[in-house]
């Protein structure tokens, strides 16, 4: 990863789109530490640690602890994308006919999930201001009053579309898919804070023969994550190679070849929708703490939304594999594929080209997406059991969605800069065989 990277710097044209994918991400963490007027900014240090703080802190790169103007992140923007695709499944009939226009469509959706972005994000960001102030022992809003909630509510809801148009510009001009590389900048960011809590609980204080113990939990912990991080890698780089053979011979391709399918074809956006579906609820009862605490039904949900209680992480885990099959075939429409296959004048050995192809490639999608559904499930589900058994830090918790969305991203953001040099050795193959003048 590192020789292809240096590689890829040497280039003029890939080494700009990465100048400016760390120039945007610098622009983002900067944004991170500018507090939101009227707040106090230390308000939140006694609940950093606290469920619904630190899925938005994963978002937000540690926005949220500061209060700043991108607190909410990109929470908003995936909940309204995933609202807006789940009414494309022949629920909203014009929703359904612009998801088959190709560009023209897909801008006609994209603008509607900005407005109901603006939307979301207005209400999170009041909900959540109003929900912490409601804590006593907080006093997060500085002159509380419906006029400040609605600036606060305006400031954050500027800050959270702001950070969509930087992600927005990063998958134009820069590298990766821009919401991903934010929620990846986050992350990274978060990494030194992660290790000083561990410290601070684990180390500071510890001395003599009592030492050992956090020893060994470090070295535990670290081969842990390297386990991790090679299995994922492992599982995102698996593949499902389904051959294909051309009915005639198409003009600089081979007589057969074949169609990769990735083993967990979702990739790591499963876990993205999920945490950010679970922080929005979150959200919203909030509001509710002070008045409607004891009731039964505010109990219930809490205990439903919060990945931090056993049923909330069951939830969770529910969540990522149902998102898992619903993304693969948004990723790879098997009745769109069946066309192309037949306009390309291909087909896959042993299967009718048409209806049949179509149905063969839903099969295979729901089988690969029930070995990547379990997969995601379990990385994500196992550090939070760990959490509850033997009462770990919540960041430990969190970890294995944190490693899965950093390594996800870093193997798709390879695999492009790979793909630019290769096209651009094409390019260069073919300009160098064009016969020249002398």
């Amino acid at each position: 990863m590192l020789s292809t990277l240096a590689k890829a710097f040497k280039v003029k044209d890939i080494r700009n789109k990465m100048l400016f994918t760390l120039f945007v991400l610098v622009i983002f963490r900067l944004g991170a530490y500018i507090t939101v007027p009227g707040i106090n900014a230390k308000a939140l240090t006694s609940v950093a640690s606290s469920g619904l703080v630190s899925i938005l802190n994963t978002f937000s790169g540690g926005g949220l602890t500061n209060y700043s103007i991108f607190a909410m992140g990109v929470s908003p923007y995936i909940t309204a994308q995933i609202i807006i695709q789940l009414l494309q499944m022949d629920i909203v009939p014009k929703y359904v006919e612009w998801g088959k226009q190709g560009e023209v469509g897909r801008r006609k959706l994209n603008q509607h999930t900005r407005y109901l972005t603006v939307i979301l994000a207005f209400f999170q960001s009041v909900g959540i201001t109003a929900g912490f102030n409601q804590l006593s022992s907080l006093n997060l809003v500085q002159n509380p009053s419906i006029k400040t909630f609605v600036i606060i509510g305006l400031i954050l809801t500027g800050g959270t579309m702001l950070t969509t148009w930087m992600g927005d510009m990063i998958t134009e001009r820069g590298l990766g898919n821009g919401i991903s590389m934010i929620i990846f900048a986050g992350i990274i960011a978060r990494i030194p804070v992660g290790l000083q809590s561990l410290w601070t609980q684990y180390f500071v204080g510890v001395s003599g023969a009592d030492l050992w113990q956090p020893i060994l939990f470090a070295i535990a912990l670290l081969i842990i994550v390297l386990v991790i991080v090679t299995f994922v890698t492992w599982v995102q780089q698996a593949e499902r190679r389904v051959p294909i053979q051309y009915t005639r011979r198409v003009s600089g391709s081979p007589d057969s070849s074949y169609l990769p399918l990735k083993v967990n074809v979702a990739g790591v956006i499963p876990v993205i929708f999920a945490s950010s579906f679970i922080a929005t609820p979150q959200t919203i009862l909030m509001a509710f703490t002070n008045n409607y605490s004891t009731a039964t039904w505010f109990q219930v949900l809490n205990n439903l939304f919060n990945m931090q209680t056993p049923t909330g992480a069951a939830f969770y885990t529910i969540l990522i594999i149902m998102f898992t099959f619903f993304y693969a075939f948004v990723q790879v429409n098997p009745e769109k594929l069946s066309e192309n296959l037949q306009k390309q004048g291909s087909y896959i050995p042993g299967v009718w080209p048409g209806h049949e192809t179509q149905s063969y490639v839903s099969d295979l999608l729901m089988k690969l997406s029930t070995v990547g559904a379990l997969f995601l499930g379990v990385v994500a589900l196992i550090p939070l059991i760990a959490q509850n058994l033997w009462n770990l830090d919540e960041s430990i918790g969190l970890g294995g969605t944190s490693l899965l969305i950093v390594v996800g991203v870093a193997i798709e953001t390879i695999r492009q800069i790979r793909g630019l040099m290769m096209k651009r050795e094409y390019v260069g193959f073919i300009h160098d065989t064009r016969p020249t003048d002398d």
